[in-house]
């Protein structure tokens, strides 16, 4: 293989999608595939450094505008330095979070306007988008109930958001969701995880056959 495979996890707080993420990766190098699991923002040093920066809960006044241009910046960095060389390996790489989320959360949610995040994203990405997007889909109320369940995950300044912040992302994502159709692939979250895994491989080996990945 000359040119590996991009895959994107989204979805909303508490979609359950980073655990998710363990089971597919898992699933995949069972048939075979060659598989990087990352995240965003993060994976490599100075993106979990822009990390902590933008999800450290003390960080309330935080302008939605540097919010923006900050996991741009995180995004560049990964993708330079982590996934575009997976990709030219011939790797398969799974990344929890891409361009989806911005769009999402600061584009809708933050009102900042979709097209006006997309565009600040392009000088970041170069045009680089996802081969495949599993969009993990769930209620915002059974997500942050998700969340309170979980005593073990990190709380991070999203998390504090109000209940109809977290509808707006929501909603932010249907939005993207229509206009990536053919990209991006919805995956009923509110299942149990082994089923939320068997949809997303069935998904996956599918797009794998289309294009012809191997």
């Amino acid at each position: 293989m000359s040119k590996g495979y991009f895959i994107t996890l989204e979805g909303p707080e508490g979609a359950g999608k980073t655990t998710a993420a363990v089971e597919i990766k898992r699933e995949l190098e069972a048939l075979g595939y060659d598989v990087m699991l990352t995240r965003e923002p993060g994976g490599i040093k100075i993106a979990e450094k822009i990390r902590e920066v933008i999800l450290d809960p003390s960080h309330t006044e935080m302008d939605s505008r540097t919010e923006a241009l900050l996991y741009a910046a995180a995004r560049r960095q990964h993708l330079a330095e982590k996934v575009r060389p997976a990709l030219e390996a011939g790797r398969v790489v799974l990344c929890d979070r891409f361009i989806d989320s911005s769009l999402a959360y600061q584009g809708h949610a933050r009102g900042l306007g979709i097209d006006e995040v997309w565009s600040i994203n392009q000088f970041a990405i170069e045009s680089m988008m996802p081969d495949c997007t599993l969009y993990f889909d769930i209620t915002p109320a059974d997500g942050l109930k998700r969340i309170e369940q979980n005593a073990g995950r990190e709380v991070n300044r999203l998390d504090l958001e109000g209940m109809a912040f977290h509808e707006k992302v929501y909603e932010g994502y249907q939005l993207v969701q229509a206009r990536f159709s053919e990209r991006i692939q919805r995956i009923d979250a509110a299942q149990t995880l082994e089923k939320v895994t068997e949809d997303a491989i069935s998904v996956l080996t599918d797009h794998f056959k289309k294009s012809g990945f191997q």
